[in-house]
């Protein structure tokens, strides 16, 4: 299938950021970790509130709630969700309720995506739970449904952990899409991009996408909150999903990707000395601002790799740089606490 063919064109869509987002050469990088040619994929220049990978996804996620008749929209995350941030700024842009059920604390401080979503004008509920997969979150989900309804609005839920998470993995293959024709306007196809892997619906989306162009890009996913035995089935059975949404035959196992869950630390949200070394590092050489829960642990992969020779000079990788500048700030004492001289 031709890349101009659209592997999305069957789903519907709304426009909300700004793509393609660019893919950039970072030669100070690649020479500070060894020689490998070291690309970049810029999704934290997607626009919509700072940018980051969910944008793209809340293209298509919006647009099914509009094609509902929704008046509201409700979904969940972490209290530092960057998707929320995003979610929250794209039912502003569409004039839309958005309700959020944040995992975390009551009486946390108002501070990065947290202090956003307040920004943006969400309605935010936090919920006494640390885990995405707790069953208790469909009944606090259809709770707030309800109350939606009481007021006159009809609401559309967003469960990228459940109900659905192969939409937005399927949101995701344009991305892999997109890539497969920048690769080859920059002359080189990476041997691997690596980005952070939470709920896996990017790792799923690239990894279908490339496999149904016939990439040889492989998708290496590093964990910032599940461990493999757990994230990698979930993750080919959601590109398995987002393949029968789109109309494609191909089909993901979990051979088909790499997913590293040594970079997790003491667990999600949590800062790590490795993770921001490798944010600081990447500050240094290329400018580039990344986070220290999940682009941060991400490069800390990426760079423990690149050092332990996985890729010869000369060879190509690629960062799937998928934003979240927001959480940087919220976790500054972390940060500078760890940041080296």
């Amino acid at each position: 299938m031709s890349v101009r063919e659209g592997l999305t064109r069957r789903l519907p869509r709304v426009r909300l950021a700004v793509l393609p987002t660019p893919y950039e050469e970072a030669p100070r990088l690649a020479s500070a970790l060894g020689g490998a040619r070291v690309f970049v994929k810029r999704e934290d220049l997607s626009g919509l509130a700072l940018g980051g990978n969910k944008p793209r996804q809340l293209e298509y996620l919006m647009a099914a709630a509009l094609a509902e008749g929704a008046g509201a929209v409700v979904t969940t995350a972490g209290l530092q969700s960057n998707f929320c941030r995003a979610a929250a700024a794209a039912c502003a842009r569409l004039g839309l309720k958005i309700g959020l059920l944040l995992r975390g604390k009551e009486g946390a401080p108002l501070q990065g995506n947290y202090l956003l979503d307040r920004v943006l004008g969400a309605e935010v509920r936090v919920i006494p739970t640390d885990d995405p997969y707790d069953p208790r979150v469909d009944g606090w989900l259809d709770e707030f449904v309800q109350d939606f309804a009481r007021r006159g609005l009809k609401a559309y839920v967003i469960h990228l952990p459940g109900r659905t998470g192969a939409l937005g993995a399927a949101a995701m293959v344009s991305a892999a899409e997109e890539m497969t024709a920048q690769f080859a306007q920059a002359g080189v196809t990476p041997g691997a991009v690596y980005l952070a892997a939470g709920s896996g619906l990017t790792v799923a989306g690239l990894t279908l996408g490339f496999k149904h162009l016939r990439a040889p890009t492989r998708v290496v996913g590093v964990s910032v909150q599940r461990r493999a035995d757990f994230m990698a089935p979930l993750i080919a059975r959601r590109a398995n999903e987002a393949a029968e949404l789109l109309g494609l035959d191909s089909r993901v196992d979990p051979g088909d990707f790499d997913f590293d869950d040594r970079n997790i630390g003491p667990g999600y949200g949590m800062p790590t000395r490795e993770g921001v070394e490798a944010l600081a590092l990447v500050g240094r050489t290329e400018g580039l601002v990344l986070d220290p829960v999940y682009t941060g642990k991400a490069m800390a992969g990426m760079v423990s790799d690149l050092r332990a020779g996985r890729f010869s000079r000369g060879a190509a990788v690629a960062f799937f740089h998928s934003g979240g500048a927001p959480g940087l700030f919220a976790h500054a004492e972390a940060v500078a606490a760890m940041i080296p001289a």
